[in-house]
């Protein structure tokens, strides 16, 4: 069971959902979406997913096993996991799991141990929210992502790029350093990303005017990024849902 909720109002231009899941022992998969995590588990503790560039799987060992989380808008983590102001390359953190104490150090154990106290996903929610401080304003490379986001990849990196007052070359490293990845991928993530969830929530997901909906070029095209991102193809990702 999964089941996302708002943030704060101080957070939503920097933080995309609160989540929850419950999950029955076996793996289960997560697929690339151009966001960092900072996630509570029941099992295995406090951490920061960083942004995948391809699909993961992971095991859930006990029927009371939940999982909190707090995901970020693609570009906007760097600063909330960089607390004593020096901050972090976000590509460091790229298809990792770190445990949060490694970044927030005793602030991290701290709320670790909060957590581990209070025992229910209710209650470890609403206390995961407030380890975050109201943001700064965003810089012009995270405008700049922002908009990518909001247009689902479908942009223009060299004219955005221009936005940010930046050339293409030091677009790409500020982007790495931001989001974890290049402008590329991350816009080619994005795009996966709504196809996805396009396909979701239909009950007979026809690719081919998904594939026109999103920008792919063809429909041989959306199945070749669901072939890098997944491992698998569409029709194979949706046969079982």
């Amino acid at each position: 069971m999964y089941s996302e909720q708002p943030v704060a109002a101080s957070l939503t231009e920097s933080v995309e959902c609160l989540w929850q899941a419950t999950r029955a022992p076996g793996m289960y998969t997560v697929p690339p979406d151009g966001c960092i995590d900072i996630v509570y588990s029941s099992t295995t503790g406090l951490s920061v997913a960083g942004t995948m560039t391809v699909e993961h799987a992971f095991p859930a060992t006990r029927p009371d096993n939940f999982e909190i989380g707090l995901r970020f808008r693609p570009g906007m983590a760097r600063a909330f996991l960089s607390p004593s102001g020096t901050l972090l390359s976000a590509s460091e953190l790229t298809d990792r799991i770190v445990p949060l104490e490694e970044l927030w150090g005793r602030s991290g154990r701290d709320a670790l141990r909060h957590l581990n106290d209070l025992g229910s996903a209710a209650a470890c929610a609403a206390l995961l929210e407030t380890l975050l401080r109201t943001p700064a304003a965003k810089n012009p490379v995270q405008r700049a992502l922002d908009y990518a986001s909001r247009n689902h990849g479908s942009v223009n990196l060299d004219w955005i790029a221009s936005q940010a007052s930046l050339s293409a070359r030091q677009f790409r490293r500020r982007c790495l350093e931001e989001s974890g990845l290049t402008p590329k991928v991350l816009c080619r993530i994005l795009r996966f990303r709504r196809a996805r969830s396009i396909a979701l929530a239909a009950p007979c997901p026809n690719w081919a005017d998904i594939a026109a909906q999103t920008g792919y070029s063809d429909q041989a095209h959306l199945i070749r990024d669901f072939r890098e991102f997944t491992g698998r193809t569409p029709m194979a990702v949706f046969s079982n849902r």
